[in-house]
């Protein structure tokens, strides 16, 4: 069965990165759980932008913000989840956690409706011979990340857009797009970032 995002996806997996990211959406199983997301996540009007997948959480799962726990166990019993139809992509039993996507998680999960997850660089950038790394994206990635925002956001009718992180703030702003900015939250960055996004939701 096709969907209206099925276009969208198919453009993702053919997307050429450096030998210092990965195209997670090469793999069948995680271009499905990003399907399954998008298809699920219904009538947005939040969009929180990060700056890209880490190896332990969107680089495994396909989706933004997400860890394998989070994925397969769900979100309260509302959202996400293995009896949703997401599967893990990896071998073996053991699941990631993501101390960030935890705290984004545990942040979001009483918004209505959920906020939109995506990053502006949306593969996972690592230092080079070291896949289980994590590193910035460069601006040439953020450039590359660019139109896929641009496409994202003509399918959902968002009427806030937060960028968390001053990468993701750069790269709204060189695309013209009006946003507000709030921390990250790793680094101890947890408590600024509730805040804002808090704030921000409570005034849309």
């Amino acid at each position: 069965m096709t969907t209206r995002f099925d276009p969208f996806i198919d453009a993702l997996a053919r997307v050429k990165v450096s030998d210092r990211a990965h195209n997670q959406y090469r793999n069948a199983i995680r271009r499905n759980n990003l399907r399954l997301y998008l298809e699920q996540i219904g009538a947005p009007r939040m969009l929180l932008v990060g700056e890209a997948p880490s190896y332990r959480g969107g680089r495994l799962t396909g989706i933004a913000f997400t860890s394998e726990q989070i994925m397969l166990c769900g979100i309260d019993g509302r959202f996400l989840g293995e009896d949703r139809g997401f599967r893990k992509a990896t071998p073996g039993a053991k699941r990631s956690t993501e101390a960030s996507a935890t705290m984004v998680w545990t942040t979001i999960k009483n918004i209505d409706p959920l906020p939109l997850l995506w990053n502006a660089f949306p593969f996972h950038p690592f230092d080079r011979g070291n896949p289980f790394s994590n590193r910035l994206p460069t601006a040439g990635e953020l450039l590359l990340g660019a139109p896929i925002l641009e496409t994202l956001l003509r399918m959902f009718p968002i009427d806030c857009i937060v960028a968390v992180g001053n990468l993701a703030e750069r790269s709204l702003t060189r695309l013209g797009i009006p946003h507000t900015k709030v921390r990250h939250p790793s680094q101890g960055g947890k408590r600024k970032f509730v805040e804002g996004v808090l704030r921000l939701a409570a005034d849309a």
